[in-house]
């Protein structure tokens, strides 16, 4: 790999690659060009070879890409050739739909532990995971070796969970609480902000308008 600083939507691109390469190859597909992936993932043929561009080199001219190769080309870039054991603070709605999610397994990603604070839940079932309290989350990210952890409570929480979720020796949080959280550069956090992304919805259709009616 390029020691070059990726993009981060290079980053997230990939796993759009990643999803269409899988579906072709369930398809029996063997070979794919890149005006093909581009097309399945709504992007132009020059940008899928600019972002494997940044990793090596893929492919055969004139012939494409071999899909089955490719594929696990990408999977080991984003660190899917491993299973990632994650650990989901927060089993209100939001929490307990993603620990129910069976999308996270087939992505290698396998949520080991659900905590809540609330004494009426812990010790509820979400599929065969029992909510279990938060004292017993340095327990659990010792034993199964979690570095990920999703954080799925209310705002005001939200930096204390990952005060905690930093202090047991998690490295990434997922944050789904609509707020910053501060824990350092050495922790890498990914927001997910439901609000925000129907705010650009929004502007776009406000905007859509705007040059209709001029």
């Amino acid at each position: 790999m390029k020691t070059l600083k990726i993009p981060q939507a290079t980053v997230l691109r990939l796993s759009l690659y990643s999803r269409f390469l899988e579906q072709v190859a369930e398809k029996g597909v063997v070979t794919v060009s890149s005006v093909e992936i581009a097309d399945g993932v709504g992007v132009n043929p020059a940008q899928v070879r600019k972002d494997l561009a940044y990793f090596g080199e893929f492919g055969t001219r004139g012939v494409g890409y071999n899909v089955k190769e490719l594929s696990q080309h990408i999977r080991k870039i984003l660190g899917l050739h491993q299973v990632w054991p994650v650990v989901l603070i927060g089993a209100g709605k939001l929490g307990s739909a993603l620990a129910l999610y069976e999308g996270f397994q087939k992505r290698s990603f396998r949520i080991v532990g659900v905590f809540d604070n609330d004494p009426e839940k812990i010790g509820k079932k979400l599929g065969h995971l029992e909510i279990l309290p938060l004292d017993r989350l340095a327990e659990v990210v010792e034993e199964e070796g979690s570095q990920i952890g999703i954080i799925a409570v209310p705002a005001d929480a939200a930096q204390q969970v990952a005060e905690r979720l930093v202090g047991v020796g998690i490295k990434a949080i997922l944050n789904f609480s609509p707020c910053v959280l501060n824990v350092g550069e050495e922790v890498i956090v990914q927001n997910v902000d439901f609000s925000v992304n129907l705010e650009a919805l929004t502007f776009n259709l406000q905007m859509r308008r705007t040059v209709q009616f001029r």
